[in-house]
This record gives structure tokens, C-alpha cells and sequence, in this order.
């Protein structure tokens, strides 16, 4: 019966000399080389390329890379575990911590698109003082998922190293962008119109009588947070004729995108004699309300609060929430039908998929203090 070859050595070099006597064992930078060189030969490309692809080196091209695979598969030898074939039915998905309802949200159409298609969704969530975006990359990458989504990841963040991105393309594993975008990534990303989204709040708020309208939204570094600001500066400017000065300087104010980072930013935007505040989350204009309430004064009757998200739920706080809706189930599925592209091999123009919000009126905006509005 004739004995199967070892794991991770051709078939061709597996049988042992006959006899038994003094078995040949080449030394290890021979065996080395000429595995190499075999490879090479199979897969007609130079030994220095082979070596690059099996060190996950990047500077390869796609092709080439899959060509020294299918060389290794053919004759016989292991994969690096790096590169062996990726499941087929595990999908990883990173977003930022769950507290905020709108992440839980997309993360729940996400995963039942995929599960539709007959993928695993492995929900990677990051949390103050855990695990990083870069150690659970790693962790699902070593669990051999075919791509990952990133919500509202590092490539939302302009002072972040956008290189790991470029990396982790090196090491053919297929990857989308929710929310943010970077120039310096080859990829496909899904963003909502930031921008639109603040004209829309401010022609609502304005078309109320309001002429003092304040902007709360989280750190500035943040690439949604620039386009909100240069949508709502744009908006005020065309509608309210300020100066664009005076609306960077006393109309926005940047704080957390939480509760309390709300309560703060619209208790100065309040101090400025502002009767709107257009909030960057509703968890923020939760916050805003709390600031109002606290001061004695009553929304929507003194002040007007704008969320944005329109997250679960949020139509029934007291007072139900006006808010800019973002378009989850329509980015949600865009993420995954984008991703398998890539995993299939056809994958979409890497540029950004924009898609437009939507204003839901409810009960925290009315016209402005001492504003008699005729019908």
C-alpha cells in the first residue's frame, strides 16, 4: 500500500530511500530555496515575488498573489495559515461601542442582509478601555472571515494612520467603509449627505422664525463632523445672511457624541441666546432637552431641539423628537451588496456611496419664542 505524502511537502518528494540506510535530510536553507524555486517555476514568476507573497508582503498584484497560491496548492505544500482559504461564511463587522441605539440598529440590518445571503455576521464591538479596532481586526482576520465592514471606524478619524487599511488590503481580505471617508484608503464607502442633512434642519428651524440657531456635534477631527459644520455654515450663511465668522465662533460648539456631551454643548449654545440647537446624534439632543429642562425653560415653546439618526425608540420621548433620518436599511444593504462584490471578485468603484437623509418632524422644534406664525 503506498504511503501518503506528509502535510506541506509535495507529493513528488515524500517516498524515502529504499533500504532504510542513511536517509537523505537536506539542510533547511536548501529546502527552503528549492521549494521556492519549484513554486516559482509553477507559477511563472520570480522566487523574490513567491517570497513576498508567502510573507504577506504588499506590492503584489492581485493576480500574481493568487497565482503563487494555486502554485502552492498544486504542488502539494501548505498554506502559511495567513493565507489559507478564507471561510466562505463569516463576515466580520466592527462598530464603536453599542450604547448609542443607531449602532445597534445597523448592525442588526447588516447582519440579517447577510444571513440572507447565507453569511455569518461576527459582530466585533469596541468599548472604552478594550479591545482596539486594530486587535479585533487581527482577531478576525486570524479567524479567516472574507471581509469585514468598519462603522464608524479609525478611517473616520483625519489624525488616525490610514495605512492599516492598506495593510490589511495587502493581505487580500475584502473590507467596506460605513460612515467617514479618507482619500489616502482604496475602498468602497457608505456615508450619509452630512451636509444635506444640516440644510435640512436649518430650512426647517429657519422657516419657524428661529434666527439663532446653534450647532452640537462631537470632536472636530472627525470627518462627519466637518461635513455637518460646513453644511450647516453654508445653509445659515445662504438663509440667515450671517457671517461665516460669527458662525463658527458662536453658533457651533463641539463636545462628546453622548448625553451628557449634549446637555454641554447646548447649555453654551443656550448661554448664547440660541432658540434652536441641532444636535449631531440623538443621544445628544436627549442631552440638549436635559440642558433646557434644567434652566426651567420648555421644549419645543422656548427652545427647538434637531437629533439626528432617528434612532429606535426616539419617537416617544417626551417631547417625541424632530431628527434628521439617517438612512440605515438603505447603507446597510449597500455595505453588504458592496462587500460581497469584492469577495466575489467584481468589486465596486472605490469611492464614496452617498445617500440621502430625511427630516421626520414631531414635537421638539415650533416656531420661535414671541414668532406669531399665520397659517
Amino acid at each position: 500500500m503506498r504511503q501518503q505524502p506528509r502535510a506541506g511537502r509535495p507529493a513528488s518528494r515524500a517516498r524515502r530511500p529504499a533500504g532504510g540506510q542513511g536517509v537523505i535530510r537536506p539542510v533547511q536553507s536548501s529546502a527552503v530555496t528549492t521549494r521556492l524555486a519549484d513554486i516559482a517555476a509553477q507559477a511563472g514568476v520570480s522566487e523574490a515575488t513567491v517570497s513576498r507573497v508567502l510573507n504577506g508582503k504588499p506590492g503584489v498584484a492581485a493576480t500574481t498573489r493568487q497565482s503563487v497560491l494555486a502554485a502552492l496548492d498544486v504542488l502539494g505544500y501548505e498554506r502559511p495559515v495567513r493565507l489559507r482559504q478564507r471561510s466562505e461564511g463569516l463576515v466580520g463587522l466592527i462598530t464603536p461601542e453599542l450604547e448609542n441605539p443607531i449602532f445597534p440598529a445597523l448592525a442588526q440590518v447588516i447582519g440579517q442582509a447577510l444571513t440572507r445571503q447565507g453569511y455569518t455576521p461576527v459582530l466585533a464591538t469596541q468599548t472604552p478601555g478594550g479591545s482596539t479596532e486594530d486587535e479585533l481586526t487581527e482577531m478576525l482576520v486570524d479567524r479567516g472571515v472574507a471581509g469585514i465592514i468598519y462603522v464608524s471606524g479609525l478611517h473616520a478619524d483625519t489624525t488616525a494612520d490610514m495605512q492599516r487599511y492598506e495593510r490589511l488590503r495587502a493581505q487580500g481580505v475584502p473590507f467596506v467603509l460605513v460612515d467617514g471617508f479618507s482619500p489616502k484608503v482604496q475602498a468602497p464607502f457608505i456615508s450619509p449627505d452630512d451636509r444635506a442633512a444640516m440644510t435640512l434642519a436649518v430650512t426647517h428651524l429657519v422657516s419657524l422664525g428661529h434666527t439663532r440657531i446653534g450647532l452640537a456635534l462631537g470632536p472636530k477631527r472627525f470627518v462627519p463632523v466637518q461635513r455637518k459644520i460646513e453644511g450647516f455654515v453654508r445653509a445659515v450663511q445662504d438663509q440667515l445672511g450671517l457671517d461665516v465668522g460669527v458662525i463658527e465662533t458662536e453658533l457651533v460648539q463641539h463636545s462628546l457624541y453622548t448625553l451628557e456631551g449634549g446637555q454641554a454643548a447646548a447649555s453654551a449654545l443656550i448661554d448664547r441666546n440660541c432658540t434652536a440647537v441641532v444636535c449631531a446624534s440623538d443621544m445628544m439632543a436627549l442631552g440638549a432637552i436635559r440642558a433646557v429642562r434644567q434652566r426651567g425653560l420648555d421644549v419645543p415653546r422656548d427652545v427647538s431641539v434637531v437629533g439626528f439618526d432617528d434612532s429606535p425608540l426616539i419617537a416617544f420621548t417626551d417631547p417625541p423628537l424632530t431628527t434628521v433620518r439617517k438612512p440605515v436599511p438603505a447603507m446597510g444593504q449597500a455595505a453588504v451588496r458592496t462587500l460581497l462584490e469584492e469577495i466575489g471578485g467584481t468589486p465596486a468603484p472605490h469611492s464614496e456611496f452617498v445617500f440621502m437623509p430625511e427630516l421626520v418632524v414631531r414635537g421638539s422644534t415650533a416656531s420661535a419664542p414671541h414668532v406669531v406664525r399665520t397659517s
